[in-house]
């Protein structure tokens, strides 16, 4: 299990957020995005980034949800914990999980993580799908005292974060506590250089 500090990159803390069903009602993710929009080709206005930024979150939410949802019963095995990845298809609803058991049979974390990144950046390059989430667990600290869950997260609309989930389990039952957001570089949707208009992010 890999220790947070080396897997992580060091990115700014830019703020605290809780993802519940509650908040996003399921009718509002299907919320529908115009073909010929500025997304078709990767680039967005401020303006069309201000319109859509709502969505993508929503959409987000949506992906965040199932796929913890489902990673949370490997979560309570006391086997090593393996990474795992989902993708929000472009209808804006359907999730699905990836399946490449076979070409990482026996990989370590850390390489297998970069198999789904590579996995997920081919199908995003192609217009397939809105977002995608990469969901492992790593220590918190040296001492191995705490586990976090971490999920990487990207959204066609230009956001991009890892999400820092520290976690208990007590009783057979996973417990979370509240999650970090840090941003980090495009690694699916975009080039790392560059931000979803363009531009250069440094």
């Amino acid at each position: 299990m890999p220790y947070l500090r080396n897997t992580l990159p060091k990115f700014l803390l830019v703020g605290m957020l809780i993802f519940t069903s509650s908040a996003y009602p399921q009718e509002q993710v299907r919320v529908e995005i115009p073909e010929d929009s500025a997304i078709a080709d990767g680039k967005l206005t401020k303006e069309e980034l201000a319109k859509y930024a709502v969505v993508g979150q929503r959409q987000l939410v949506h992906l965040i949800e199932k796929a913890t949802e489902q990673y949370s019963a490997s979560i309570k095995n006391p086997a090593p914990n393996m990474p795992a990845a989902w993708m929000l298809m472009d209808d804006g609803e359907t999730v699905k999980r990836i399946n490449l058991d076979g070409q990482v049979e026996g990989s370590p974390a850390q390489v297998r993580i970069l198999v789904y990144r590579a996995a997920l950046k081919s199908i995003a390059r192609r217009g397939k799908i809105n977002a995608a989430a990469i969901l492992y667990t790593g220590k918190v600290d040296e001492a191995g005292s705490s586990e976090a869950l971490v999920i990487e997260h990207e959204h066609r609309l230009g956001i991009s974060g890892n999400k820092v989930i520290p976690f208990e389990v007590v009783e057979g039952k996973v417990k979370y506590s509240a999650p970090v957001t840090r941003e980090k570089p495009y690694q699916m949707f975009y080039d790392e250089d560059s931000t979803p208009n363009g531009q250069n992010q440094g």
